[in-house]
């Protein structure tokens, strides 16, 4: 049985139960910054190593993996390929694959993406990929064939809302009769979800929405429960776990939190230990305090 004949919302959520973790770990291959002992000379082969190491580190304590597929395409046909044999690590791993891309186009362009990100050709990167973030600004047109792949491929998506960066609000914050973007974006994106609603109660058409503003992400909470969100900014961009609490029900769904630098470069704030036990611990620490927020977000807390 494909895993893509389950809803992608339901694979996400069982994982997460089943290790008891919403921490999802970024890859994003700094290569420049890979530890010493790992040869740059060769990028395809510098960034399999890195990214299968990482994979080998985090798989205890991550519920998915996003790798950031403009670190990879820098190095051209070599980045892709390592791209590709690091996506194809982790679903031998069990961790499903959130490609972050952040497409959007429009017509026969947004088709091909959807064909190429998110399609079935064997030996392909779609095969490998369990959910694509995307970029709505374009209208709602331009998503039909990546939220086609969400009814009919099995695959989830996640939405840009209210992203993390500190300049995402000189848009996003903005919109008709004082009503912001961001939630015009989550309240269509309800109607995204069709027939995709998973036996676990949410769509497999996420939302991107930042742990930088914890007051935004509580109203995109609010304005599309079905909606499981996709939560970046801690670490690194500066925000903190405890803000994220309404992000999750009451069973400690409905999110999955990102880290990305907080913890594949952890290792260089913790020289004292091989470089993959830091990155491993990272994610422990990373994995502990996330489960804090849900845990705040209990009734009678």
């Amino acid at each position: 049985m494909s895993r893509f004949e389950t809803p992608f919302a339901d694979r996400l959520f069982r994982r997460v139960r089943a290790i008891d973790s919403r921490l999802v770990v970024g890859i994003d291959p700094f290569i420049e910054r890979f530890p010493e002992e790992l040869d740059r000379t060769d990028p395809e082969s510098a960034l399999i190593a890195y990214g299968i190491a990482v994979l080998d580190a985090v798989t205890p304590f991550a519920c998915a993996v996003k790798p950031q597929i403009a670190f990879f395409e820098q190095h051209g046909w070599r980045g892709w390929r390592a791209l590709e044999a690091v996506c194809a690590a982790a679903v031998e791993r069990g961790l499903p694959v959130i490609l972050d891309a952040k497409r959007g186009d429009i017509g026969s362009t947004a088709g091909a993406y959807a064909r190429g990100l998110l399609g079935d050709a064997p030996g392909g990167l779609g095969a490998s990929v369990d959910a694509l973030t995307v970029n709505p600004y374009l209208g709602s047109d331009s998503l039909e064939p990546f939220i086609a792949r969400v009814t009919e491929g099995g695959r989830g998506l996640f939405v840009l809302a209210r992203t993390s960066n500190p300049g995402g609000g000189e848009f996003q914050s903005h919109g008709p009769e004082g009503r912001p973007l961001y939630l015009e974006v989550a309240r269509r994106s309800e109607s995204w979800q069709g027939a995709a609603i998973g036996e676990c109660g949410y769509g497999s058409v996420g939302l991107v929405a930042g742990a930088t503003f914890p007051e935004e992400l509580a109203r995109i909470r609010e304005t599309a429960p079905r909606a499981p969100l996709l939560v970046p900014g801690i670490g690194a961009q500066g925000g903190d776990p405890r803000d994220i609490a309404a992000a999750f029900d009451d069973e400690g769904l409905g999110a999955v939190v990102n880290s990305s630098r907080g913890v594949i470069l952890a290792f260089e704030k913790d020289r004292e230990r091989p470089w993959q036990e830091a990155v491993q611990e990272a994610a422990r620490r990373t994995r502990d305090a996330i489960a804090t927020a849900f845990t705040s977000a209990r009734p009678g807390a």
